[in-house]
């Protein structure tokens, strides 16, 4: 048997190396929010939220959604720990990585074609409000051009859980920029031919951007590909087979399939409440991409560094190492998510004005969908919190307590959902993603207090958590008053800009001066840390 050590990961960690790589993952999370949200800007300046732009989202959020089920959801979460403790071992963690790779290549790329020839009916699953209206026809086609980016940026996420694994976090992070590199030159692309005679119904713009989705697929799994190489783990195409840690990484992985699957369907019983309402889709879509700037920051760069440490320090027996990790990744989520929820909910109506109100996107589109992002900002905390809570039961192969409990959030979710529907429109879809979120969380903590010493809860978060909470206290006070006094600023033709900078840096500061009075954080911690980044 060979061995491949080159992208072993070294020894110990210390909590400034793992909040090093946390500010790693997030930092280029935080450049690819930023691009997304350019790309974001200009679909709303040319399509608003009307039938390309509702169709457009069904195409981009159906191949997104499988994505998450097969690989970043729920395959990765069962395949890190067990690459990663080969690694720690000093097995052939390549080898193993190379079969899951042929076998992931083979099932998807058959999925993928029945998905192109069923695309109706995964259409009417994620809007059936739409049958019979323009919007569903066109939704089809977008979405058989979208759909293979299943197979591409699935094997791409397996090779960022082996880069992430070996503790090389860079590439993995930074690939993801590249869809909005791709999208936002489709989308100037598509407006210029939209505007030739016979177009100006934005349609032109939808294949443009349908058809960049697929490519950067092939540029995100080219670069991943690359980076694996350079790290010492090459993947090849090869005859899949069925080997005894295959067989075994399927029956950690079922449960988590399943699980993913129950998330996934939350995911549709909101979609089809948002597709009873004209705009609704649009509405929680933009405040959906809004909030995952924060989640995404945050709660994926913790799950992506989280679960490869504890996987490496739960293999070698280390609880206190992992009881160490498991605190201050808790600590740092809540650092940055509470007053990020608290931002959310106060300055929502601004945060979405400035950011999209132009061309085809109205003051009506601005205030359902600040409305929208409101709510999904009460639930923020929780979302990350779960990043935070599932490599617990993932490290220890358990994935069968996460599928109990995103079972029970799809019911909560589901009641929720429809049963407000009809007493406070599509608005009930995102009330239930986030009571149905916290519920999740709930269970999770509930769940890993049978864990031991990696699961418990030190003296040093105890005393952080209210001092943190208070410290966004005083940042949501200050956000009230300073939107209430630059309100006029905030209108369409003022200083807009000016105005929510004002908001959003006015309010870090306070937050950051607050909390370290109230000794919520220490300075000098983030200094440091932030010095080891970029070192």
């Amino acid at each position: 048997m060979t061995t491949e050590t080159s992208g072993k990961p070294s020894g110990a960690s210390s909590p400034i190396r793992l909040a090093t790589n946390f500010v790693t993952v997030g930092v280029w999370t935080f450049l690819s929010r930023v691009l997304g949200f350019a790309r974001d800007i200009m679909m709303a300046a040319y399509l608003g939220t009307g039938p390309v732009a509702e169709a457009f989202a069904v195409a981009f959020t159906l191949p997104n959604m499988f994505r998450r089920f097969f690989a970043e959801g729920a395959f990765n979460l069962a395949f890190v720990p067990m690459f990663a403790k080969k690694l720690e071992a000093g097995e052939d963690a390549t080898g193993f990585a190379r079969d899951a790779y042929a076998g992931m290549a083979f099932i998807l790329t058959i999925f993928s074609v029945i998905g192109m020839l069923i695309m109706p009916v995964l259409v009417w699953l994620m809007a059936s409000g739409w049958v019979g209206d323009a919007r569903f026809s066109l939704a089809t086609a977008y979405a058989r051009v979208t759909f293979p980016y299943i197979l591409l940026i699935s094997l791409t996420a397996l090779l960022s859980g082996v880069l992430n694994a070996a503790g090389r976090f860079r590439a993995a992070a930074a690939a993801p920029a590249l869809l909005n590199l791709t999208f936002i030159p489709a989308i100037v692309i598509g407006a210029h031919f939209d505007a030739l005679p016979g177009g100006g119904d934005g349609v032109r713009i939808g294949w443009a951007m349908a058809w960049g989705l697929p490519v950067a697929g092939i540029l995100q799994l080219a670069t991943l590909w690359w980076a694996a190489r350079r790290a010492g783990f090459t993947m090849t195409i090869k005859r899949p087979r069925l080997t005894p840690e295959l067989r075994q990484l399927a029956i950690i992985a079922m449960p988590a399939v399943l699980a993913g699957g129950v998330v996934q369907i939350n995911l549709l019983v909101g979609r089809q409440v948002a597709s009873y309402f004209e705009g609704a889709y649009n509405w929680l879509s933009y405040a959906d991409r809004l909030y995952q700037l924060p989640l995404g920051v945050v709660g994926a760069a913790i799950g992506v560094v989280l679960l490869p440490e504890l996987s490496r320090r739960l293999a070698a027996g280390d609880d206190k190492a992992g009881k160490q990790a498991m605190n201050r990744a808790t600590e740092f989520a809540l650092m940055l998510s509470v007053p990020a929820a608290v931002a959310l909910v106060v300055i929502a109506v601004p945060l979405i004005s400035v950011m999209y109100e132009r061309g085809a996107f109205t003051s009506a589109d601005t205030a359902a969908t600040a409305l929208a992002l409101a709510v999904y900002g009460l639930g923020l905390p929780a979302f990350v919190m779960q990043k935070v809570l599932q490599p617990l039961f993932y490290a220890r192969a358990d994935t069968r307590s996460p599928f109990r409990f995103a079972l029970v959030s799809l019911v909560v979710n589901a009641v929720a959902a429809v049963a407000l529907a009809p007493f406070i429109g599509f608005i009930a879809a995102a009330v239930g993603t986030t009571v149905a979120g916290w519920g999740m969380v709930l269970q999770l903590w509930l769940g890993s207090r049978k864990m031991g010493a990696a699961a418990e809860v030190d003296a040093q978060l105890r005393t952080r958590f209210w001092r943190i909470c208070a410290a966004a206290a005083i940042m949501g006070v200050f956000l009230a008053i300073a939107y209430a006094l630059l309100n006029p600023m905030l209108e369409p033709g003022r200083m807009r800009y000016l105005a929510l900078m004002i908001l959003v840096f006015g309010g870090m500061g306070v937050y950051f001066v607050a909390g370290q009075l109230l000794r919520a954080f220490d300075i000098r911690e983030v200094r440091a840390m932030l010095r080891r980044s970029k070192g």
